[in-house]
């Protein structure tokens, strides 16, 4: 498990390309058959990636889960969003099957023992992208599909942002303890996302970027709002953002995101937005 420690922003003031990049970026995510995982210290969040090919995979494989957790299994003190970014595949918790195809979502609560994962076909193999947050009572495990996802039209094709964010794991569909997740589809001629951009300072948020066309990047900027920075990013990497950092992008081609965010409450409005002309 990679470990990533919290970094605060008088410290990114003076970092390189590259001392960014270990900090912040997650990527290499799904490799065959294994879980890749990454614990980061901004609220505890932890982001797997399982990529099964030949064989059925389990969310703790390869995971000390006593030294990195303290617990007897992966969540039991935690839950979990888990969304699906590749061909068909299974998950079965504790006992029942759930099937997701493409951008299906799987909420899975706190107190499941035993997940695993397989894909229908090898040769077409699922992408299980996951993101897990601590949490303190038992709720109900679902599926959520994309017709399930409270659907929030926003932007416009004259800012080249015009998207609709799809809310999964969110109030307004399901309850959780604080975890929040959705995936936000940017139009064709569209490539700003979260532009004018925010804060929140009583929650973290990760991003993952995908569907981007081969040869295609997207920026990510972070940072303060007067000491940004940015990243360049390719299909499938993620990205951790904390309280204090703007989290925003732009790719060369419109492409698709799943934001998931976790802290202090799930109200999605609750943001300071930042004004374009106060960014440096």
């Amino acid at each position: 498990m990679d470990i990533r420690y919290s970094t605060g922003p008088e410290d990114m003031k003076h970092y390189t390309t590259e001392e960014l990049r270990k900090e912040f970026l997650i990527e290499d995510l799904y490799q065959p058959d294994q879980v890749t995982a990454t614990y980061s210290h901004v609220d505890r969040m932890v982001v797997l990636g399982i990529m099964p090919v030949s064989k059925t995979v389990s969310i703790d494989q390869g995971i000390d889960i006593w030294h990195n957790f303290g617990t007897r299994y992966f969540l039991e003190r935690r839950e979990a969003g888990v969304f699906n970014l590749g061909g068909p595949g299974v998950i079965v918790a504790d006992g029942v099957q759930y099937d997701l195809d493409f951008e299906d979502c799987l909420y899975i609560t706190k107190e499941t023992k035993e997940v695993t994962f397989r894909s229908k076909d090898g040769a077409n193999p699922a992408r299980f992208y996951l993101v897990s947050a601590p949490a303190h009572k038992v709720c109900k495990t679902t599926f959520i599909s994309m017709k399930d996802a409270n659907k929030r039209p926003c932007g416009a094709e004259e800012t080249c942002n015009k998207r609709v964010i799809n809310q999964f794991i969110h109030p307004d569909v399901l309850e959780t303890c604080q975890l929040s997740m959705g995936l936000t589809q940017l139009a064709p001629g569209s490539v700003w996302n979260s532009m004018p951009c925010h804060t929140h300072e009583r929650r973290m948020e990760i991003y993952t970027y995908f569907n981007i066309p081969e040869d295609n990047a997207v920026f990510h900027i972070m940072g303060q709002p007067q000491q940004t920075r940015h990243l360049v990013m390719r299909n499938f990497d993620a990205v951790i953002s904390p309280s204090w950092s703007i989290h925003c992008g732009c790719g060369t081609s419109n492409y698709t995101f799943i934001w998931a965010m976790g802290g202090e409450n799930q109200a999605f409005d609750d943001m300071d937005n930042i004004a374009v002309p106060d960014l440096r």
